[in-house]
């Protein structure tokens, strides 16, 4: 007789008495720390579509303020000092000319700033651990993640190409934003769509995605936590 059984039979137990609230809890608790770290990992990987896809739309509609947009720069404290290179960092060159000071020699050079696409890209993991916590199959999840992904990398372009236009209408200086204004941008449009990109949209895309996707699932968690009509119970007992 195998002496574990009780204990064996208790875990058994436990488990099938576990809501599928706090189910789903816990595997969410497990997935979205896992789903970060991949995230991180992989990120030179994952933000290379959104690269892609952001240097296209600002050499495509506003080539008078830009001459680039590449992948991998380098990390620099606010000192100035190199601290090394990030493949994951875009390196926006723009065709605004700006006072420069290189040693003490004051000249004129064209603007270039370090871009963060990862701080428009957290819905990538957080999509990724609710789905993964979620009961279906493997196909559905594989079918979702792929959809959600093509849409978070939109909203992920969506802002990197807010900030760029920010960095030449308000961190530009005077030249910046007259060259904003003779492209028919304004400052106003700019600051809303930058805010727009980078606190809404990563928060509300992934969310949806994933309430859109599982609702059936999402309201048999809801009527798992509805009392029982009070009026159906004294029914029940009526013979």
């Amino acid at each position: 007789m195998d002496a574990h059984l009780p204990q064996r039979a208790h875990l058994g137990r436990l488990t099938m008495t576990l809501s599928p609230l706090r189910e789903f809890a816990l595997k969410a608790l497990l997935w979205l720390p896992l789903s970060f770290v991949i995230w991180f990992v992989l990120a030179p990987l994952l933000v290379w579509p959104v690269g892609v896809a952001a240097r296209a739309v600002l050499l495509a509609l506003w080539p008078e303020l830009f001459s680039g947009l590449v992948q991998g720069a380098q990390v620099v404290d606010h000192a100035g000092q190199v601290l090394g290179s990030s493949g994951y960092l875009f390196e926006l060159t723009t065709k605004i000319l700006v006072r420069a000071d290189d040693g003490g020699r004051v000249g004129l050079g064209v603007l270039e700033t370090t871009l963060n696409p990862m701080i428009y890209g957290y819905a990538l993991p957080l999509f990724s651990g609710l789905t993964l916590a979620t009961p279906a199959s493997i196909r559905r999840r594989a079918g979702q993640i792929a959809v959600a992904f093509a849409a978070i990398w939109l909203a992920q372009t969506f802002g990197v190409v807010a900030e760029s236009l920010k960095v030449v209408a308000f961190q530009a200086g005077a030249p910046g934003q007259a060259a904003a204004e003779k492209a028919g941008l304004q400052p106003n449009v700019i600051a809303l769509a930058y805010q727009f990109g980078y606190l809404i949209l990563p928060a509300l895309v992934p969310v949806a995605l994933w309430v859109g996707f599982n609702r059936s699932f999402i309201e048999s968690l809801v009527g798992q936590g509805r009392e029982p009509d009070p009026g159906n119970q004294s029914h029940s007992h009526v013979e």
